[in-house]
Parts: structure tokens; sequence; C-alpha cells
């Protein structure tokens, strides 16, 4: 049986959230989301594109299931104030 959205959602953010906390620790050997098996990257470097491209693939089930707009990154933030004198 196929999984719903909702499901592969709920699969891809624990895996993400395993991948975050291996890379905290430094460790560069990760458990799969359903225990099934382990992924040993080569470098940090590597676990920073697997994590990019879990983000984009939960990005684009969120626009799927639910019509969630994606994040924009923001380079700059300008503020503007007004002074009463």
């Amino acid at each position: 049986m196929a999984d719903t959205p909702e499901q592969q959602l709920a699969k891809l953010r624990a895996q993400l959230a395993k991948l975050d906390r291996a890379m905290a620790s430094g460790v560069l050997t990760v458990e799969q989301a359903d225990n099934a098996g382990r992924i040993t990257y080569r470098s940090y470097a590597e676990m920073r594109q697997a994590r990019a491209d879990l983000v984009r693939r939960i990005g684009d089930l969120e626009m799927q299931s639910g019509g969630v707009s994606r994040r924009r990154r923001t380079r700059q933030v300008v503020m503007t104030s007004r002074s009463g004198w």
C-alpha cells in the first residue's frame, strides 16, 4: 500500500531531523528514518548537499499536498524608521 503524502512528509521530516542531529555532532553515519539501515557520507559537504535535497523534497511535497507556498530566503533586510524630532 502506498504512503499518503502526509506520511511521506512525516518520513522526510524525520530523516531531516536525524541528518541535522548527525551534522551537529560531526558524525558522518546516519540511521535511516525507518531504521532500515544506515547512510554513511564521505564528507560534511556531501551531508549539506543531502540536506538541501531533503529540504527541497519536503517543500515540493508541501506544495503538492497543502498548497503551502515555498519559503523564500532573504539576502538583505532593510529597516526604515522615522524620528519624531
